[in-house]
C-alpha cells in the first residue's frame, strides 16, 4: 500500500512517460495482455495504460481489476489514463519516499 507521498512521487514519475498500453472493446481479461503487462510491471515498475471509450468498463473500474491480478498499486485515474505501479521482485530501480 502506498501512502499518499509515495503516491505523489509517482504521479511526478508518472508524466514523463507515455501510455503504451490500451484497454479498448475486448477488456482486459486476455492471458496474453495480462502477461504482457505483468512483464511491463516487472522490468518498468511503472506504466502508463489508457482506457479507450469501447472498454466495457470504466477507468476506475478497471484500475482496480488490474491492481488485483496484477498485484499492483493504482497510483492514478485521470479520465481514460491509468497509472499503475509494482516493484519488481529482481532490479527495482525506483526509490520511493518514506
Amino acid at each position: 500500500m502506498l501512502n499518499s507521498k509515495q503516491r505523489a512521487y509517482l504521479r511526478s514519475l508518472a508524466n514523463g512517460i507515455q501510455a503504451k498500453y490500451q484497454v479498448g472493446k475486448s477488456g482486459y481479461e486476455d492471458a496474453a495482455f495480462l502477461a504482457q503487462l505483468d512483464d511491463a510491471l516487472e522490468k518498468n515498475e511503472l506504466i502508463k495504460i489508457t482506457v479507450l471509450e469501447t472498454a466495457p468498463e470504466p477507468p476506475r473500474a478497471v484500475s482496480d481489476a488490474l491492481c488485483e491480478k496484477l498485484g499492483a498499486d493504482g497510483v492514478q485515474t485521470i479520465g481514460k489514463k491509468i497509472v499503475l505501479y509494482r516493484k519488481s521482485k529482481e532490479e527495482p530501480t525506483i526509490r520511493l519516499p518514506r
